[in-house]
């Protein structure tokens, strides 16, 4: 049958059959762009489209025993050393130990420094829980674990990066938990035979061979029976002691559920494409140009230049190099006014980040905004110092502190970030990186601080004082709490020529000695998690000097010598 066409057009062409039209023929099932076949003319017997949750899935690591086996462990770990647990010692085993375990389950295992690094930490903040402990160490715990699974998976442990980590754990949980589902689909018919005479047969083979070699050794077989007695006496006092309680389930499932989000994170592609943005190592260049913003950033440099000049004077000559009188504002100077030049520094750091970042950075004036930014530097190097000066006249008038400690770790974190931007400044570094490394300079700045031994560096020096024949810090002794590394360097006050110093310290020893001994048998009840090498060794110490305060065994007399003291201390104050 001809086609009626009209002259200058051509026929039109089916794009599935090329011929002359069949009666009753199929019609053609008609497709996408890119092939994919329309939901409304899919058959019934189609496969349905995966969702993105099964994509993900799809694409993970196969799953093994290992896995299988870490997570079981981690659950277990954490049951016996968290949820059971009765302080820093069970704490402290949990993370010198789960490391191992992921390590052991992960499906990558990337090996790298900076997972060298942060097991290393892990490793040390342990030792540190288990002398004593403090909450701080153990939320320092919990982001380094965060962050060496984080290098098991080859993703470098940044604070920004951690933290979209950790935003994605529980889609991580969720898909791992999927994938763990198909692969048990999928092996369900081979578990029943072929998986346990795997793992059966050597487990056989090795309790009979075994069992041989124990039997003919008479001191080891004596050894294994006293070993399998306390083995079923310690699993036998842990059941009567702990039955299983309705909260134990739903913790066993989040411990699950988060060890599977640490072997299998998914926000991998997302993290990479935002180091890929912090890794630039230089700013973006652009053709030079002028700034907009050049002068006025150039006024503004050479404006706080100026008044930094005309304070740093006035600054030295008021406090430094000589005596305050009787009645000296200390806390007004020393304390707020710290405080209020500490802000100042950190505003620096902040303007200066920001002038020198976009359109400036193409400027060929630059130069010019750099040497300003150098003297500006200088001059901030300065107030870094007077801010030290001011904290130590403090520390001479009335002795150290728990907040002086934190006093002086906060300003050295400030300066090494003001280091840190004039560092992005002479490199050209950009904004992202800069703000990589402060974050970075602060997590580790709270993590050495935690490890510090504060109230034992901050009472060894008070002691000295009084010892000395200074008595002023002695009020801060009697006004704050001490923690147990910090009575331990009281003890040398026991000699001390000031007679209300002297006994108010044999007072509190006192006190502490019977504390001590409380703590000692509730502990021995509640089990090993308690342990505690810094309150172990203060009772020993205290015991071996029990004699120097034996006049403070009777509660009244202890009492009134401490109110004496207090009050006599807090004339310092």
């Amino acid at each position: 049958m001809a086609s009626e066409t009209s002259p200058g057009e051509s026929a039109p062409t089916d794009p599935v059959v090329d011929a002359e039209v069949v009666p009753n023929a199929p019609r053609p099932i008609p497709s996408t762009e890119d092939g994919a076949i329309p939901k409304r003319w899919r058959l019934s017997s189609d496969p349905p489209a995966k969702t993105a949750y099964e994509e993900l899935a799809a694409d993970s690591p196969p799953v093994s025993w290992r896995e299988l086996a870490a997570v079981l462990l981690m659950v277990v770990l954490a049951d016996l050393t968290i949820y059971r647990t009765h302080g820093f010692a069970g704490i402290a085993l949990f993370f010198a130990v789960a490391p191992a375990f992921l390590l052991l389950g992960s499906p990558k295992r990337l090996f790298s420094r900076g997972l060298l690094i942060a097991g290393l930490m892990l490793l040390v903040l342990a030792v540190r829980l288990v002398w004593c402990g403090s909450v701080v160490q153990v939320v320092c715990g919990v982001w380094l674990l965060v962050a060496f699974s984080m290098a098991l998976a080859g993703i470098r442990p940044f604070v920004i990066e951690l933290f979209v980590y950790v935003s994605q754990v529980f889609v991580s949980g969720l898909l791992g938990l999927e994938t763990y589902r198909r692969t048990a689909h999928r092996l369900s018919p081979i578990l029943r035979v072929r998986s346990w005479v795997n793992i059966g047969l050597p487990l056989v083979a090795l309790l009979v061979f075994g069992w041989i070699f124990i039997v003919a050794n008479p001191a080891l077989l004596t050894w294994f029976k006293e070993s399998l007695e306390w083995l079923t006496t310690l699993i036998r006092q842990w059941c009567f002691r702990s039955a299983l309680s309705w909260w134990e389930v739903p913790f066993w499932v989040a411990v699950a559920w988060l060890t599977v989000a640490l072997l299998r994170p998914v926000s991998g592609p997302m993290i990479a494409r935002l180091s890929e943005r912090f890794e630039q190592a230089k700013g973006e260049e652009k053709a030079a140009a002028d700034a907009p913003l050049y002068i006025a950033f150039r006024n503004t440099l050479l404006a706080v230049v100026a008044l930094f000049a005309v304070y740093l004077v006035f600054e030295f000559h008021t406090l430094w190099f000589r005596d305050f009188p009787e009645g000296f504002y200390y806390a007004g100077y020393a304390h707020q006014g710290a405080a209020w030049l500490t802000v100042a520094l950190a505003l620096a750091t902040v303007v200066l980040s920001l002038v020198f970042r976009g359109a400036v950075l193409a400027d060929p004036r630059q130069p010019r905004l750099r040497r300003l930014a150098w003297i500006w530097s200088a001059e901030n190097l300065l107030l870094a110092a007077a801010v030290y000066n001011r904290l130590l006249i403090y520390v001479h008038f009335n002795g150290m502190t728990w907040m002086r400690t934190v006093a002086f770790f906060g300003i050295t974190c400030v300066v090494v970030g003001f280091g840190l931007v004039v560092w992005k400044i002479a490199q050209n570094r950009s904004f992202a990186w800069l703000l990589r490394h402060h974050l970075m300079a602060l997590a580790l700045c709270i993590y050495l601080f935690a490890l510090t031994p504060v109230d034992a560096l901050v009472h060894d020096y008070n002691v000295r004082r009084i010892m000395a024949g200074d008595s002023a810090p002695s009020v801060q002794i009697s006004v704050h709490p001490i923690s147990t590394e910090g009575y331990p360097v009281l003890l040398a006050l026991a000699d001390c020529p000031d007679a209300k110093v002297r006994e108010g310290v044999l007072a509190m020893l006192a006190e502490r000695h019977d504390r001590a001994r409380r703590r000692a048998r509730m502990n021995a009840n509640r089990g090993w998690t308690t342990y505690q090498g810094a309150e172990r060794a203060l009772l020993e110490q205290l015991d071996a000097n029990q004699a120097k305060w034996a006049a403070y065994t009777n509660a009244q007399r202890r009492t009134t010598a401490l109110n004496a003291f207090r009050e006599y201390a807090y004339q310092w104050y």
